[in-house]
């Protein structure tokens, strides 16, 4: 019995659902949000309330049911609240500049790296060593996280690097002289 397939979602103030041939659009204060649905389930919008039904309790359709809620909900909470991540950077000499629609991070390579930023995103930097990165599509703002981050991911021995804000690096001892 899939849990969060089956819970009934509550669409919040100054959201607007509509769905057609399982084609769900959502518009908020902070934008639109469209996705196209497996065409099994069923998608129900009652005033205030979302609910989706799975025809039948094959495995498959039990994980898609569970998922398309994740994906709705996820719609719902990114048109009125939106997504951030913030990343840090840790590291002598390490920094990064927002101008534009262009991330520049120096992080030890012998060139600055220049990251484009898309469209739907908007990237700060509130110091030389944080970024914050927002949005309406979670999944797009996780992705261009992760991207910066695989610049230069934090590494074991000096912790050195570019992390989330809330990530645990765990440290590693260096080598012992010998006797």
């Amino acid at each position: 019995m899939s849990r969060i397939g089956n819970r009934v979602l509550t669409i919040p103030a100054g959201v607007t659902v509509t769905n057609e041939d399982n084609t769900l659009t959502v518009k908020g204060p902070k934008g639109e949000l469209k996705e196209t649905f497996n065409k099994n389930l069923k998608i129900t919008v009652e005033g205030e309330t979302l609910k989706v039904e799975r025809p039948n309790d094959t495995k498959e359709m039990k994980s898609i049911h569970g998922t398309t809620n994740a994906l709705i909900s996820n719609m719902l909470i990114g048109v009125s609240e939106g997504f951030v991540k913030e990343l840090q950077i840790i590291g002598v000499g390490y920094r990064c500049n927002v101008s534009g629609k262009t991330l520049e991070l120096s992080v030890g390579y012998s060139h600055p790296v220049k990251v484009e930023v898309p469209a739907t995103l908007t990237v700060e930097a509130p110091s030389n060593t944080e970024i914050k990165i927002s949005g309406i599509n979670r999944q797009e703002v996780s992705e261009f996280a992760a991207n910066v981050r695989k610049i230069r991911q934090p590494e074991p021995y000096k912790g050195k690097g570019i992390r989330y804000k809330d990530e645990h690096v765990r440290r590693k001892e260096g080598k012992k002289a010998s006797k």
